[in-house]
């Protein structure tokens, strides 16, 4: 196999991406620790409030100060991602087991999004109940109406939902890691055309 063969992997293993790299790290670590830490603590905290009736208003406030710093991260996990995966491109398609935790990775991202958008959705339904006594952000009191209580109920799922998706997105980019190991590299480069031939 001639050296022009090898460019298209070859590359993509020796450059340097630092930059998404970084910015993908960082979205990942602020979004995932960010959202179990309003969960523990941004709506413990709200439930601890001695008026009901003020329980939601203090947990929405702490959630919206959120918000744009989560969709910050987010911005910049997706955007480091893209840069990372472009850099692997050679890697994805030569290195057996890089497409599937590529796979992996994407497919929990999108799920991340789509619950990350749907508990704002919730959420905004939430703020328009202030002044509604619950017993804490996410769990019902007797007195709360049943569309908030329908939210509430709901947004107790989502909340250990997005950590534990973006918790299995860290896992993922840790294997990613770990096949960039040399001693990894080879094996796999060699791995994948031997499955297109047949021979294993």
């Amino acid at each position: 196999m001639s050296d022009t063969q090898l460019q298209p992997w070859s590359d993509s293993m020796t450059q340097r991406n630092t930059v998404f790299r970084t910015l993908h790290e960082l979205g990942l670590a602020a979004w995932f620790g960010g959202t179990l830490a309003g969960a523990v603590a941004v709506n413990g905290a709200a439930a601890q409030a001695s008026d009901p009736r003020e329980r939601l208003r203090i947990a929405n406030a702490g959630w919206a100060r959120w918000t744009p710093v989560n969709l910050a991260a987010i911005g910049a996990q997706l955007v480091g991602t893209t840069g990372v995966g472009w850099g692997n491109k050679g890697r994805i398609v030569a290195q057996k087991g890089v497409a599937a935790s590529s796979t992996a990775m994407t497919g929990l991202t999108v799920a991340a999004l789509g619950v990350t958008a749907y508990s704002r959705m919730l959420g905004k339904k939430l703020e328009a109940a202030e002044g509604q006594p619950v017993e804490g952000a996410t769990e019902p009191a007797a007195g709360t109406a049943e569309p908030a209580s329908a939210a509430q109920r709901r947004l107790r799922v989502c909340q250990w939902v997005i950590p534990a998706l973006t918790g299995a997105l860290v896992v993922v980019n840790a294997l990613h890691g770990e096949q960039q190991r040399p001693g990894q590299q080879l094996p796999g480069l060699l791995a994948r055309p031997a499955q297109v031939l047949g021979l294993t």
